[in-house]
């Protein structure tokens, strides 16, 4: 007895009607007018969540749903060419799970299968040709179009040096029909990026969309000057061949190099699903190493017989399937706008969303920085946003998709008093921050007190977020010094805390006035000073008394202490509760004077990096490049600006670009910032 449909509602009508009306508009946009108005995430998601509807209620499917054609018209700026071989475009699996189900999906069509293997190859994120060779001689190329029509762009890909315009071939076949990507490398797209920014232009946002947008100039000289690239995947030979057949993909992908093509050299036969995971696992991370671009691995059953054997879909070949990697950014809707305070006050506005996996991870927050990120974006309730992890750890919104946005949307707007405290919030002049000033207000106290215990300040095990909350909203802690006046039995009277845990985190906090003075300084929490800055205020000025009766010209004079971090520390020491909180501490006992003999402060030895040649790329975490340069300068090593053989070490921060890919090739070893002050002895 078969199941009952479900009741269509007329909510879901309406939905598959607007799913139905945004991806029409998409793909006219991107086809026809080449002027994307989403990314082919979002596109992807919502063509998924109508495949779904239409699955659960097929009275709903209609002929001229996207689901029922492969694509859309292609622009008309060149000849429409009719493909002699569809061009198909790939299923999706976005992880193994999904891969398992599709092997058992297409063993079900071919049940009598037993030997067989997959050929597994990068997906490259690029832009598919079709090449067609005749007698061995380069005569039409052709974009993907619909799949069915192309554009001839043949003059363009003429261009590209590494798609050859004689096959290396003795006798070759009448017809030869190769598909590939076209590509271009990452050097040459921010080269390309860095002379559009020079003239005024208007970005590529990515490799792939670069590659698209140069194979469709329609002056080939620009595309020959963009230095465009070529892997060949697929070979199609005339039926009237005298050579013997083709019996498999890896057959084919030898074949197109010796014919001269471009061939990933990364392409693995696998026997076996496990094997095809463990090659899926190690691209994971080791793409990051690539020239190019690459979101995927697509998998192909080898044998050609098997192959026609299970045929194709309307839209896709039942064996083969593009098993992507988490997404770098990725859609979601904003289903709220909150505000954090921080511990120096300031009031982060952040988006609440609907849960997705972003590299790897569930996310349901993103920070929107400031109340200018907020105009910029004009971002609102139940927008559709496109968000990403900034440098890969903070999930933060990328863009707004305004075509998706509902009608009765408003523009957000920020509070005008604390969430926390109810104080009024202030813009300083000059500053995109928006802050509590109330130095009473909780979550400052809060923040405080979390930054306070971290492991580079004074690492007070057993202390977290979790217990801090607990601490404040019990008023049993009021500032960093009540800290150290809390008993076991206080503690021991908290939600879900036992007599060990808390007679452990008393000793924790007694232990951590041993720590040294730099870390003292570093966990009172003043602004723009981090570790390695405080380090090198404690080695200048010894004793917190001679800090805090510093000028800002003594104290921009030392090397990596420039005017912004300066003006801080000299503001902060001209607050009375600040000069109020260091009298506790002095009375608690906490290290507040330089000590030679402590590990945390040896001086540095200006010979230490003698000899030794740096490199510095990349956003560090707490000091600027010139600073870092001061301090490797001050100890005896060379900073350059190009990394050769005669680097020795490169200082790599976040977003570290070519120099990064290159001292890899070279084997020259990388430090961050941490490593740096170990080296240095900081």
């Amino acid at each position: 007895m078969t199941a009952a449909t479900p009741e269509i509602t007329p909510e879901i009508k309406q939905k598959v009607q607007q799913l139905r009306q945004q991806l029409q508009q998409a793909g006219y946009a991107y086809y026809v007018l080449d002027n994307p108005i989403m990314e082919d995430t979002v596109y992807d998601r919502l063509y998924r969540q109508l495949q779904d509807l239409e699955s659960q209620y097929p009275e709903l499917i209609t002929p001229d749903s996207p689901t029922q054609r492969v694509g859309d018209k292609p622009a008309s700026q060149f000849t429409s060419v009719r493909h002699n071989i569809p061009l198909y475009s790939l299923e999706n699996a976005f992880n193994l799970e999904e891969l398992a189900k599709w092997e058992t999906k297409w063993q079900r069509q071919a049940p009598d299968t037993e030997n067989f293997s997959y050929v597994c190859e990068l997906k490259i994120d690029g832009s598919a040709l079709a090449l067609t060779y005749e007698n061995g001689v380069f005569v039409r190329g052709v974009t993907r179009g619909d799949g069915v029509t192309g554009e001839d762009i043949t003059q363009n890909v003429r261009t590209i040096r590494t798609i050859p315009l004689r096959l290396n071939l003795d006798n070759p076949p009448n017809v030869v029909e190769v598909r590939g990507e076209a590509f271009l490398p990452l050097d040459i797209f921010a080269k390309i990026n860095q002379e559009r920014e020079n003239r005024g232009e208007s970005l590529f946002a990515n490799p792939r969309n670069a590659a698209a947008g140069t194979l469709r100039q329609l002056d080939s000289k620009i595309v020959a000057r963009r230095r465009l690239n070529f892997f060949a995947y697929t070979l199609h030979l005339s039926t009237s061949s005298e050579s013997t057949p083709l019996q498999s993909q890896w057959e084919s992908l030898e074949l197109l190099q010796e014919m001269g093509f471009l061939v990933n050299p990364h392409r693995q036969l696998c026997p076996s699903l496990p094997e095809v995971a463990k090659y899926y696992r190690y691209w994971e991370t080791a793409r990051d190493n690539l020239p190019y671009m690459t979101d995927g691995v697509v998998v192909k059953l080898n044998n050609y017989d098997l192959q026609r054997q299970l045929g194709f879909t309307q839209k896709f070949p039942r064996w083969a399937i593009a098993l992507k990697y988490p997404a770098e950014e990725v859609p979601t809707v904003v289903k709220d706008i909150i505000v954090n305070v921080g511990r120096t006050g300031a009031v982060t506005p952040m988006a609440v969303m609907e849960p997705v996996q972003l590299a790897g991870t569930t996310v349901q927050r993103a920070t929107l920085h400031n109340s200018d990120r907020v105009a910029q974006l004009d971002i609102r309730v139940n927008d559709t946003v496109i968000i990403r992890k900034a440098g890969e750890i903070i999930p933060e919104v990328v863009r707004v998709i305004t075509e998706l946005r509902p009608s009765n949307t408003q523009p957000y707007q920020m509070p005008t008093h604390c969430p926390e405290c109810k104080s009024a919030l202030i813009r300083p002049a000059r500053e995109a921050v928006t802050r509590c000033v109330n130095s009473s207000c909780p979550a400052i106290l809060r923040g405080s007190l979390v930054h306070w215990a971290s492991r580079d300040a004074l690492d007070i095990r057993g202390l977290g977020e979790k217990i801090v909350v607990l601490l404040v909203n019990n008023n049993l802690v009021k500032s960093i010094a009540d800290l150290y006046t809390l008993t076991v039995e206080q503690i021991a009277s908290l939600e879900r805390m036992g007599a060990k845990s808390a007679d452990n985190l008393v000793r924790a906090i007694d232990a951590s006035k041993e720590r040294a003075y730099a870390r003292v300084l570093y966990g009172l929490g003043i602004r723009y000073v981090g570790s390695v800055n405080a380090q090198i205020l404690a080695k200048n000025f010894p004793t917190i008394e001679l800090l805090s009766q510093a000028s800002i010209p003594s104290l921009e004079s030392v090397y990596g202490i420039g005017e912004e971090i300066a003006l801080s520390v000299f503001q902060w020491f001209k607050n009375p509760a600040n000069l109020a909180l260091i009298e506790s501490l002095k009375v608690i006992g906490l290290q507040l004077y330089f000590a030679n003999n402590s590990v945390d402060n040896n001086t540095s030895n200006t010979n230490t990096l003698a000899g030794k040649t740096f490199v510095i790329t990349g956003t560090l975490p707490s000091l600027k490049r010139s600073e870092a340069q001061k301090l490797i300068e001050q100890a005896g090593g060379k900073v350059t600006n190009a990394v050769s053989s005669k680097t020795n070490y490169l200082i790599a921060g976040e977003n570290a670009g070519s120099k990064l890919t290159k001292a890899r090739e070279l084997g020259i070893p990388q430090l961050n910032e941490k490593q740096l002050t170990e080296l240095l002895n900081l």
